[in-house]
């Protein structure tokens, strides 16, 4: 924006303010949603419900672990609506994420037996309570450090 249009702005009576014209573009974004798909019809239900909406780039389907990628310029929440909205099933946001990412990928609240191989739960953005779980205790963080080879004056009896 110019000095001409800053003073021009300053001095415009309609009442319209300069912020208002601009609008804020959205960020390019990957969403992966957690449908649960049966069928060929269901895949290509799925897939066509998000395909006409505004600002998709790419649409990818993994049928095995029941998920759904988007690429585009578009709210995770309302793909996650449209989705339910337009197929009528239950659909949510990707809750897994690699467990060489979770400290304690074990811990109670972490650990899910639904999850694809090689995934955990993510503890990060969900329930308060399952990230409390996740946690290691103190004795527990001395006893993996007694025994881990990255400590040099740990046991070395195995």
């Amino acid at each position: 924006m110019g000095a001409l249009d800053h003073i021009s702005d300053m001095f415009d009576c309609s009442g319209r303010s300069s912020h208002s014209k601009y609008k804020k573009r959205k960020q390019l974004q990957t969403v992966e949603v957690k449908v649960k798909m049966d069928c060929e019809g269901c895949e290509r239900k799925v897939k066509r419900s998000v395909e006409g909406m505004k600002g998709v780039s790419s649409v990818d389907i993994n049928p095995k672990q029941h998920k759904l990628t988007v690429v585009g310029y578009v709210d995770p929440d309302k793909v996650v609506e449209r989705v339910a909205h337009r197929t009528g099933k239950k659909a949510e946001l990707w809750p897994y994420v690699p467990y060489d990412v979770v400290a304690h990928p074990y811990a109670p609240g972490v650990y899910d037996k639904k999850a694809p191989a090689g995934y955990v739960r993510n503890t990060e953005y969900g329930d308060p309570r399952t990230s409390q779980l996740a946690r290691a205790s103190s004795t527990e963080v001395r006893y993996t450090t007694a025994f881990s080879d990255e400590n040099p004056q740990a046991c070395a009896i195995m």
